[in-house]
């Protein structure tokens, strides 16, 4: 490996190379530059060594084919008294062209024998080109064809998406205004639990019966109905009663009293009467006396 002085003092023989007369720019020499200043002469030194090998062999395989074609031209000389120069500008004109073509075929001469087969080569080849052409043709057709396909059902897809989008819009300002209406609502039930409960409160503070509130007067109300369902077969009785012949009449108005009677007795256990007072408990001996 190298020094360091040697490689600096090789990458400035280098760049004063590849500058020549023009001066070289400036940069920072320090151990990283150089040392990829010191790779890239390296690899400069072996390109322009290949480079010289290449040209090398080109002057030789030119220098040869001169010599080739200075023994053709004297053997034609020699043999038929003929020279390229001897010829007319079309013989000139042909002569080129069968060069060119010689030169476009890649053979090694001009006879007969290897122009033949590099024209059947020549149309093997463009009869494969012809058949991978065709064959391109259908795939490509195949393809504009699955295009075709793609970009219609890309707009369907398309069309389908705005619709979603506007039903989406839709169905979001519903939401909203119900989520609104229901804000609208869970404070109008706040105001009216609040109302309620001040007016309860009021109420009690007035002195209120508990039995008159609306609660107690639905289940009243359910009672009454109870009530009625129940006395339905005795007033059907009292109708059959009502129904009898004059002979029997002292004996229906009998029955009749009878089913008062125990109407009443009926509606004051049912509706849970509660005797406050000594007039409530003579009422009841009184219906219960004219019963018996």
């Amino acid at each position: 490996m190298a020094a360091p002085e040697e490689k600096a003092l090789q990458v400035a023989e280098w760049l004063k190379k590849v500058f020549g007369d023009h001066p070289i720019p400036q940069y920072e020499m320090n151990s990283r530059t150089t040392e990829i200043l010191y790779h890239l002469s390296e690899r400069n030194r072996v390109r322009d060594r290949d480079i010289s090998l290449v040209i090398e062999d080109l002057k030789q395989k030119a220098s040869e084919y001169e010599s080739e074609a200075k023994r053709l031209e004297d053997f034609l000389m020699e043999s038929v008294n003929f020279s390229p120069a001897n010829l007319s500008k079309s013989g000139s004109r042909f002569l080129n062209a069968l060069v060119d073509s010689a030169i476009a075929l890649e053979i090694k001469d001009t006879s007969l024998a290897s122009f033949i087969p590099a024209v059947n080569d020549l149309t093997s080849d463009l009869f494969r080109t012809k058949s991978k052409s065709e064959e391109m043709k259908l795939e490509l057709g195949k393809l504009e064809k699955n295009l075709t396909a793609t970009l219609v059902l890309e707009k369907c897809l398309r069309e389908d998406l705005k619709k979603a989008e506007l039903q989406l819009s839709a169905e979001k300002a519903k939401v909203d205004s119900r989520l609104q209406n229901m804000d609208f609502l869970k404070a109008k039930a706040a105001e009216f639990r609040f109302g309620i409960k001040a007016a309860e409160e009021q109420l009690s503070a007035r002195g209120m019966d508990a039995s008159l509130s609306h609660r107690s007067l639905a289940a009243l109300s359910e009672k009454l109905s109870e009530l009625k369902e129940q006395t339905r077969p005795l007033k059907k009785k009292l109708e059959s009663y009502l129904d009898l012949m004059p002979v029997t009449v002292a004996m229906g108005f009998l029955g009749v009293m009878f089913s008062n009677c125990s109407l009443k007795i009926l509606n004051y256990q049912n509706s849970g009467f509660v005797f406050k007072d000594l007039k409530s408990v003579a009422e009841l001996r009184v219906v219960t006396h004219t019963c018996h």
